[in-house]
């Protein structure tokens, strides 16, 4: 009788489909309104058929706000988990192939970094640059580097004990040669994983420090703006301000959360079921 495995990571996984479709929203929904402007006779109307979630204090279109807001966010997201994985990469390699004392003293490095409540560095960097996005990208990527480092480490410590890679070294293989053609692919996939996984991070730390006040202008929509404009109008019985750009937050956070669980345990190793 013939083995047959069931591989399903040829399936696009459905967080990913719900992902491109957010994305798409956030940039197709604002070309296509245009540029809008501001009509306070049409202030905060609930939702209905000529406003699908409502309008703002200001008379803007909710749908609008939200999806220039979450272009924003993810823009500003993406950039912080690219910086944070460039970071925790590049210290992750130089730890792992210097080891020693060079390796003790980055993972104490580390383990100070993680034990600084990231909220609290991020509120301080963003204050001292207030409404500058590369404060906010800093502030963010400053603190999430350490649990990059630590995956790149573990995976390049297991790799440096494979045997392809004793075998390229007592073939002659120079330390750099090892690491470029042996190590660095071998974490890729990892970082790539650990930077979706971050993705969701800096959404909400986004949010939360444009919704504090020490992060982007109220002038540009972004999520955690909307969200601290809604909190005077929910006062006034205005609920859809609030809700419209907290479900967006919500469910774009969850999003990427899901895609990066699918797309680590793609990156495992096969398993299959046999039949």
């Amino acid at each position: 009788m013939s083995t047959v495995y069931a591989d399903t990571r040829t399936r696009v996984p459905w967080p990913w489909l719900l992902i491109a479709v957010i994305a798409s929203a956030a940039v197709v929904i604002p070309v296509l309104a245009g540029e809008q402007v501001a009509d306070f006779a049409a202030a905060l109307r609930p939702p209905g058929a000529e406003h699908l979630l409502g309008t703002d204090h200001s008379g803007y279109d909710l749908l609008v706000r939200c999806a220039e807001g979450l272009r924003i966010s993810l823009a500003i997201a993406a950039a912080c988990a690219l910086a944070a994985t460039v970071l925790g990469l590049l210290i992750g390699i130089v730890s792992a192939l210097a080891g020693g004392w060079v390796d003790a003293l980055v993972m104490r490095a580390v383990d100070g970094f993680n034990a600084l409540p990231h909220l609290v560095v991020g509120i301080v960097i963003a204050a001292m640059w207030r409404g500058a996005p590369l404060a906010i990208i800093a502030s963010i990527a400053l603190t999430h580097w350490p649990a990059v480092a630590r995956v790149v480490r573990a995976e390049l410590l297991s790799v440096t004990e494979a045997g392809w890679v004793q075998t390229s070294r007592l073939a002659g293989a120079s330390r750099w040669f090892v690491a470029r053609r042996h190590m660095l692919p071998a974490v890729t996939g990892q970082a790539l994983v650990a930077m979706i996984m971050l993705l969701p991070h800096a959404i909400w730390h986004e949010s939360t420090l444009s919704f504090l006040g020490v992060g982007l202008s109220p002038d540009r929509a972004s999520l955690g703006t909307l969200l601290g404009e809604a909190r005077g109008d929910v006062l006034t019985g205005a609920w859809w301000t609030l809700a419209a750009p907290a479900a967006a937050l919500i469910v774009t956070a969850l999003a990427f959360a899901l895609g990066g669980s699918a797309l680590r345990r793609r990156s495992a190793p096969p398993t299959g079921q046999v039949w």
